[in-house]
């Protein structure tokens, strides 16, 4: 009789340790310590100075944090460049990407999206005496800047064949050779630009030059058949919105500019498939 109730609980052990090891599964994420890709270089939107974060990004993603478990302090930060979002999320770098990462049909194959939780426009950021570039059709013999991997490089491709385009790593770059004159413009998302637009020391040097021609629905990036995962990051934008922290935040980060969110704003986020 002992043998055997020795031999019962030996069964079920072995199949507490099954279930425990099935739960930590390649699918699953532990939430009480979530590493998240942020841009770095992104005034206003997500921006490491020291050991220092901030931007809408970066309070998006704490807020969402938060929701999931994971206190401010238990968040890894990782940098993740637009041509590097979704490697970082496949190869398990990062659990989330909330980087100005917008959602769109040729990423959705790679990555799922929870989101949108704000719509953003591209535009242009020239220099603040520049009179001649007036919109997208006043670029030909420009020197345009945008950053690699990003969907703004593509885009001003699309709506402008022939553009004299160049690509930098990051959009920093691309913003210290507008103000010295080796380029004519930076094209990225508004946000992004009124962020450099507003750093004191661009301040009325630079400007964003305020017709917006796309529409850019920023998400949080996260492993392509995690449904669980973004449906519960789903619901913390929805409470982001609702509470009013979002508002709170677009003013924060992006009132200092003069910003104002466009049409759409606050969205509604999609359902996770």
């Amino acid at each position: 009789m002992a043998l055997k109730k020795i031999g019962a609980a030996t069964a079920a052990a072995a199949l507490a340790l099954s279930l425990t090891a099935c739960a930590g599964g390649s699918g699953s994420t532990d939430l009480s310590n979530l590493k998240i890709g942020i841009k770095f270089d992104q005034p206003g939107l997500g921006l490491k100075s020291g050991d220092q974060y901030t931007g809408l990004d970066v309070d998006v993603a704490t807020y969402i944090a938060g929701k999931l478990g994971t206190t401010p302090e238990k968040i890894q930060w990782t940098q993740a460049p637009s041509a590097q979002r979704e490697t970082l999320i496949d190869s398990g770098q990062v659990d989330l990407v909330v980087a100005t990462y917008s959602i769109t049909d040729q990423r959705k194959q790679k990555v799922d999206f929870a989101g949108p939780y704000f719509i953003a426009g591209q535009d242009l950021l020239i220099r603040a005496d520049d009179t001649s570039i007036t919109g997208i059709d006043s670029l030909k013999g420009k020197k345009l800047c945008s950053v690699t991997g990003s969907t703004s490089a593509q885009q001003i491709t699309d709506k402008v064949p022939g553009v004299n385009l160049q690509n930098f790593a990051t959009y920093s770059e691309c913003v210290a050779a507008l103000a010295a004159k080796t380029i004519d413009a930076l094209t990225t998302d508004d946000t992004i630009l009124a962020g450099y637009a507003a750093q004191p020391e661009y301040k009325g040097k630079l400007r964003v030059v305020g017709k917006p021609f796309t529409k850019e629905n920023y998400g949080v990036g996260l492993k392509k058949g995690n449904t669980e995962l973004c449906n519960k990051v789903t619901d913390a934008i929805k409470s982001m919105i609702a509470d009013g922290s979002w508002q709170q935040f677009i003013d924060k980060n992006l009132g200092p500019a003069d910003y104002k969110p466009g049409p759409g704003n606050p969205p509604t986020p999609a359902a996770c498939s």
